[in-house]
Order: structure tokens, then C-alpha cells, then sequence
């Protein structure tokens, strides 16, 4: 059985067992977190779509951590007027193991 949940605005399909990587959550680590925003749930029956989430179903997980990613580095510049700009960023992210499925 697999879920897609939407949090963060973005679409994540999961399974129970999964650790996935979202967008930061106001949640602290070790505790629980319940996922309402389910788009569609599929099983061996066949696929059970919302319209546009399902009434009643939701994802049950665990917080793992809290952190950030990797550095990127961002550098803008405009040609030949001596304009030049470097920026590094660090995106927030919760790490979420997934315990359940209810439908």
C-alpha cells in the first residue's frame, strides 16, 4: 500500500517504512506527525483518488531530524558593467521516517 501526501507544496509518494526528506516542519524531533493532505492512496485493489484530498485518510510519521542541506553556492553577474554578486544557501529540511497508512 502507498500514499501521496502533499506538504510543502510538493507531492511525495511513501510507503510505510520510507524516510523522506520535506520541506522544515514545526515539529520537534521524536515526536509524531500527522499528514492530512492525502492526494490518493493505492493498494492491490486498485487506486482511491481525492478530489482534491481524501476525507479520512491520513499518514502517520515520525520525526527524525531537523536540519539543513548541503551549501549551494549562487553568483549572479551582468557583462561588462563590473556587477557581480555571490550568495551561498542552505535549504531547512525535516527527515520523516513513515509508520502508517490509514485509509
Amino acid at each position: 500500500m502507498y500514499a501521496i501526501i502533499e506538504t510543502g507544496g510538493k507531492q511525495y509518494k511513501v510507503e510505510a517504512g520510507d524516510t523522506v526528506f520535506i520541506e522544515k516542519l514545526d515539529a520537534e524531533e521524536d515526536s509524531d506527525y500527522t499528514f492530512d493532505n492525502v492526494v490518493a492512496i493505492g493498494s492491490d485493489d486498485g487506486i482511491s483518488v481525492g478530489t482534491p484530498y481524501l476525507k479520512g485518510a491520513t499518514v502517520t510519521a515520525k520525526v527524525v531530524k531537523n536540519g539543513k542541506a548541503k551549501k549551494i553556492t549562487v553568483f549572479t553577474y551582468k557583462p561588462k558593467k563590473n556587477e557581480k554578486r555571490k550568495m551561498g544557501h542552505r535549504q531547512p529540511y525535516t527527515k520523516v521516517e513513515i509508520s502508517s497508512i490509514n485509509a
